[in-house]
């Protein structure tokens, strides 16, 4: 039986209020009175956090300290698994602004084992985003307006799954070099016929076998659905190296969203990633002009896993009937984002690419009018 989730509070030791992580630093932090309380062991440079066996945690074979049972309930929107801190019921969507409440019960949950904790403040994010947006061209005047109207931005911890392996791979393959033969053709030149020499490029092949090897380590995937991979994605690199040991003191005052995809599933996705990886290295191991590869076989061992927690600021703007999404990251401050586009700011535009051409050829007429007859 996994054990339950601790609901866990952070009353002001001074005057009572919510405590909350403070960005950037390694204190919660009250907004009511400033009162600062360290968190323990933050910042700790042996801090550590165990690796999981894959081959286990496909197997559901994990000891039941790796688990959790969780509160948490899917938005009815976009279908993001919103996981609830402390005394909390309600709250909103921080991926579409959808109000949410806790469902009954609880769900296990592999626990996280280590996250990067917010850098950036609010304010920080925001004025990355709002840099971002006034770099767009056609995007509507509203849009701006949203974001500097004050609206707060959701602070979201997102579930990565972590993958590390040892490969070997041998291949099969051919090794393609170029040389050039001279040739000669016949031109037309001012309605004669004459005759050039012209290099012509051909590529000679050669057999080509061997074996590669590389140590992976940390192969991210996102675990969650509600983010397009390519805004998620978008979003890297991380830091890594920023990874302190999970405590739910750094969640204080912000949001986690649980993982939706499972561990099999991002351990596929790893893979993709991992043999991406591996086909450049065949054809660096190849070398020449060209490569073609005919098979690649590969072994995968010391293989491990972990689910991993990383900070993204998070912004929902509706314009029309659609929802758009912004994202910070929150240790980065790199901007990812879907944008709408101004129909009217598109037509003014082509409006006046209308009106230029026409101006210019009005003056071209008036140089020389019987190019128009």
């Amino acid at each position: 039986m996994a054990p339950v989730a601790e609901a866990h509070l952070y009353p002001c030791e001074q005057c009572g209020a919510e405590l909350r992580f403070a960005p950037g630093q390694t204190v919660l932090k009250c907004d009511h009175c400033g009162h600062e309380q360290k968190i323990a062991g933050a910042g700790s440079q042996d801090a550590t956090f165990a690796e999981h066996d894959l081959g286990k945690g496909l197997k559901d074979d994990l000891p039941d300290s790796a688990s959790e049972d969780v509160r948490s309930t899917h938005c009815p929107n976009c279908g993001a698994v919103v996981e609830f801190q402390g005394a909390n019921h309600a709250t909103e969507c921080p991926f579409c602004a959808t109000p949410v409440v806790v469902d009954t019960g609880s769900h296990r949950r592999i626990k996280p084992q280590a996250l990067i904790p917010f850098q950036l403040d609010e304010p920080t994010a925001r004025r990355a985003l709002i840099a971002w947006l006034g770099s767009l061209w056609f995007a509507p005047n509203r849009l701006l307006e949203f974001t500097r109207a004050g609206r707060a931005m959701n602070g979201v911890y997102v579930p990565y799954w972590t993958f590390d392996a040892t490969t070997h791979s041998r291949y099969r393959g051919a090794k393609g070099v170029h040389y050039y033969e001279t040739r000669t053709v016949t031109v037309n030149v001012n309605g004669r016929s004459e005759q050039r020499q012209e290099q012509v490029q051909k590529t000679q092949w050669y057999p080509a076998s061997g074996a590669v090897a590389r140590q992976f380590d940390d192969v991210l995937v996102i675990a969650s659905t509600s983010l397009p991979a390519k805004l998620g994605d978008g979003l890297e690199p991380w830091d890594m190296a920023a990874l302190q040991g999970y405590s739910p003191d750094y969640l204080a005052g912000f949001q986690a969203e649980g993982y939706v995809v499972a561990l099999a599933d991002g351990h596929q996705t790893g893979r993709a990633k991992m043999a991406a990886v591996i086909y450049q290295d065949v054809r660096q191991a190849i070398g020449g002009d060209e490569q073609r590869i005919d098979n690649i076989d590969s072994d995968y061992a010391a293989e491990t896993f972990k689910h991993v927690l990383l900070p993204v600021w998070m912004a929902a703007y509706k314009y029309g009937s659609k929802s758009y999404r912004f994202l910070v990251n929150g240790q980065t401050g790199e901007v990812q984002g879907e944008r709408p586009w101004s129909a009217w700011k598109i037509a003014f535009a082509v409006l006046g690419v209308l009106i230029m051409v026409g101006a210019a050829s009005y003056a071209y007429y008036l140089y020389d009018p019987s190019q128009f007859r």
